[in-house]
């Protein structure tokens, strides 16, 4: 048992009215220091968060691009699952490129395909380049931040992303009149 206290009597009414006015002023001198500080904590702590995650995502779209490079160089194809056909060579790779961004949370732009010999790979392109040429594949994009007081300082409500790819295609490959069947 406690000696130095009397059972009854609490620490609030040993107090003096000067002490206990004091007392009561700190707490509300406390309380207004957080309500100060605490906006800029967390904006801080979410900025750092947006930027750590803008870092994550532009390397998982840079790994995106040298996977869809991968289908440049190689002259490799991707079945169509909508008719049972493959898709032409720009189509595989911008297919690819799509599939490695998926769930990245970036909005995409556009994907373009480009080769050393002039050929630009469209939906409708008939394939980007020829065996030894340089392609390069570009993805162009906006992530949209999660802090809104962040992404209203830049375009959009977002930060503009551009990931690019430069890759020589392999010394044969097949030519578009005879790929083969996915």
């Amino acid at each position: 048992m406690d000696q130095t206290r009397p059972k009854t009597a609490n620490r609030a009414s040993q107090m003096s009215p000067v002490a206990q006015r004091r007392r009561a002023r700190t707490r509300g001198q406390t309380l207004l220091e957080f309500a100060i500080v605490a906006p800029l904590f967390f904006l801080l702590v979410f900025a750092i968060m947006d930027f750590g995650r803008l870092f994550f995502v532009q390397m998982a779209l840079q790994d995106a691009m040298r996977e869809a490079a991968r289908y440049a160089v190689t002259g490799n194809q991707m079945p169509d699952p909508g008719n049972g056909t493959c898709y032409s060579r720009a189509q595989s790779i911008m297919q690819a490129a799509m599939n490695a961004a998926a769930g990245s949370g970036v909005n995409v732009s556009s994907i373009t395909v480009t080769s050393q010999s002039g050929v630009t790979g469209g939906v409708s392109s008939s394939g980007p380049g020829n065996p030894n040429d340089l392609v390069t594949v570009t993805f162009t994009g906006n992530l949209p931040l999660m802090t809104p007081l962040i992404g209203a300082l830049f375009p959009a409500n977002g930060y503009p992303i551009s990931v690019s790819t430069t890759f020589k295609n392999e010394p044969a490959f097949p030519s578009a009149q005879s790929y083969p069947t996915c």
